[in-house]
């Protein structure tokens, strides 16, 4: 079976987004109608309540539109405490459950309200950072759900020396974001390659490198990177996501890859115009990658 039938949407593509002050948003009826209209039969949630307060208003306004839930993006602070408070990070994997879902994409959040902060955890911190998923993934499957880590800008993963760490100091499988590995100085395809069987979630990003590096760097804001035109439609930046893709369908990958092409609205785009030109972009490149 073609790897299209494992794609699905992301609402960060739309403009969508936890971080306060991100941009317009959308209202989840003309996401998902959009994400419809372009074959994608299955989504991330996005920010806790985009998609309803409870899953079976999520579940209602999934059917709307014949989609599915496949996972939600969750930042936990995992690194500061050996043993924090888990009860939120808890009643929102209880909402992903809710509502259908089947993977948890947990990212490393350092606590701030931005993704400009850095840091290098101490030994302490790495220990707790291990233990604290563990039992975040512990919490996922009493709930029948999975657990990927998210390699991020701004958390505690990004680095590519941090990558590698934790993958030597933790069996946590991690969700393969093109993007955010690329800007931290981590080469997706190499990763891929090297460790395919780690692979337990893909978010499917291509990048304009030059406009990454001064992120990286951080002479410019990461809102103001994706601002620039940071992350591309597929196929028209500097990553080899066809590449990427081919490897781990070889190695027999399974899972699904999630269409995301962070974005941050300023104003409401005109009909067929902005997230859903790019992302019909996107579904082409891919489709003419399951053709070849």
């Amino acid at each position: 079976m073609s790897f299209l039938s494992r794609v699905a949407g992301a609402p960060i593509t739309w403009g969508v987004c936890e971080v306060p002050g991100w941009g317009v948003e959308l209202p989840p009826s003309v996401v998902l109608s959009e994400m419809a209209s372009l074959g994608l039969s299955a989504t991330e949630l996005g920010p806790t309540g985009y998609l309803g307060a409870s899953p079976s208003d999520v579940r209602s306004a999934l059917a709307a539109h014949g989609m599915s839930l496949v996972g939600g993006f969750l930042p936990v602070v995992l690194h500061a405490s050996p043993s924090p408070d888990l009860s939120a990070a808890e009643a929102a994997i209880a909402t992903l459950a809710g509502g259908g879902s089947e993977v948890v994409v947990l990212a490393a959040d350092l606590g701030g309200s931005s993704y400009d902060a850095r840091s290098e955890l101490t030994d302490a911190e790495w220990s707790n950072l291990v233990s604290n998923i563990a039992a975040v993934s512990a919490i996922a499957e009493s709930h029948g759900l999975r657990t990927t880590l998210h390699p991020h800008v701004g958390t505690a993963i990004e680095s590519a020396a941090s990558v590698t760490r934790l993958l030597d100091s933790s069996d946590v499988p991690l969700c393969l974001d093109t993007g955010h590995l690329a800007i931290g100085g981590t080469d997706p395809l190499a990763l891929a390659q090297k460790a395919p069987e780690r692979i337990g979630h893909v978010h499917l990003k291509d990048v304009n490198l030059t406009i990454a590096k001064s992120v990286a760097e951080g002479t410019t804001p990461f809102i103001d990177g994706v601002r620039a035109g940071m992350f591309t439609p597929l196929g028209e930046g500097d990553l080899d996501i066809a590449g990427i893709v081919s490897t781990l369908e070889s190695a027999g990958y399974q899972g699904w890859y999630v269409l995301e092409q962070d974005t941050a609205l300023t104003a409401t785009p005109t009909s067929g115009t902005g997230p859903l030109a790019d992302a019909h972009r996107s579904v082409t490149f891919l489709k003419s990658l399951a053709a070849a």
